[in-house]
């Protein structure tokens, strides 16, 4: 990946302008997850830091966060009539209100004008959308921000799942931590696949994830669901034993229960039934070893779990409406456009 940057050996590289707008009541991570990664995103581990980054709102001064913490921020006017790298408007409860501000839009708008690349964190998309910046393009938001947007916005294709997507030089990101991702994927671009990594390992981010990956998670869901714990042992023992076979009678014994029993309970608590369960965890398997590795798609299927391909494919039809091989190439699609 070439650098952003024109190399020469008598000049130093001039960081790049990376401004964060806000508003009252924004969510604080939203602006400090991005920002941290911007901050301290450097080429390589010998090299400046080659973002500078800023934060602006209408008038400038303290602005309040969802936290005891405020945030000090330049009016916005300053940026008027300056080239800006990368603008990226943070999201918030405060998104709605913000979103209705005229003023505020317009000035928004303005200086998505003067900037290369145009970004939102969360309900942040609210306010770029309102600003016409999403008009025929895909986006993303907050899960429950989605119907809003699209209700709002009806020339807007949104879309419930990815965590962030890019549309041309608008990049829009899921809730809260996906601005981590969004920015990550950014760096990539700009600076290069080892830099992001470098970057992702300094925040002790587990992995540098794929916009295509879903802003939900199976595992929460079924921690939210089973608040006391009752099958969390269980749903431990299917996927180390994913490639097994499990019968409700085998799942009933291993929680030393009556197969009857055991389905009504489970059941009840999870929301659906036991075999259902056991397809959705090995959807959620194979969906990981599809973007993860350069497995084939029947090595997938049996890793996973299923018989064959084709009943992983009918699986993967009734969960995520897509085929296992159409859900593998959106990642390679996306990569090959960073």
């Amino acid at each position: 990946m070439t650098s952003i940057y024109a190399k020469s050996p008598f000049t130093k590289p001039q960081p790049i302008d990376v401004v964060f707008v806000v508003y009252p009541n924004i969510v604080l991570l939203d602006l400090v997850g991005p920002l941290q990664v911007f901050t301290h995103a450097c080429e390589t581990p010998q090299s400046d830091n080659h973002y500078r980054t800023h934060v602006v709102s209408k008038t400038g001064g303290n602005i309040t966060t969802n936290t005891i913490l405020p945030i000090d921020t330049d009016p916005l006017e300053k940026w008027i009539n300056k080239p800006i790298n990368t603008l990226i408007v943070v999201g918030g409860d405060g998104a709605n209100q913000a979103s209705l501000d005229l003023e505020f839009i317009e000035q928004v708008k303005q200086l998505a004008e003067q900037s290369t690349r145009v970004c939102s964190v969360c309900s942040g998309a609210l306010i770029i959308a309102a600003a016409g910046l999403l008009d025929g393009r895909r986006a993303v938001t907050h899960w429950e921000d989605c119907a809003q947007l699209a209700k709002q916005n009806p020339a807007v294709n949104v879309e419930v799942d990815p965590i962030y997507i890019k549309d041309g030089n608008v990049w829009t990101s899921a809730g809260i931590t996906a601005g981590i991702d969004m920015a990550l994927a950014i760096i990539e671009e700009d600076l290069g696949k080892p830099a992001a990594i470098a970057m992702a390992r300094s925040l002790v981010t587990p992995m540098v994830r794929s916009g295509g990956q879903s802003q939900f998670s199976p595992e929460l869901d079924r921690q939210a669901r089973d608040t006391a714990g009752k099958f969390s042992e269980l749903h431990d023992w299917i996927k180390q034993n994913i490639q097994e076979k499990f019968s409700v009678a085998d799942m009933a014994q291993h929680c030393g229960m009556s197969s009857r029993n055991f389905s009504r309970l489970y059941t009840s608590t999870m929301g659906i039934p036991p075999a259902k369960a056991i397809e959705a965890i090995r959807v959620n398997e194979a969906r990981e070893l599809l973007i993860t590795t350069n497995l084939s798609i029947k090595s997938v299927a049996r890793d996973s779990g299923f018989q064959d391909d084709e009943r992983m494919r009918r699986s993967f039809m009734r969960h995520i409406k897509t085929s296992p091989t159409a859900y593998r190439n959106q990642f390679l699609e996306q990569d090959s456009a960073v």
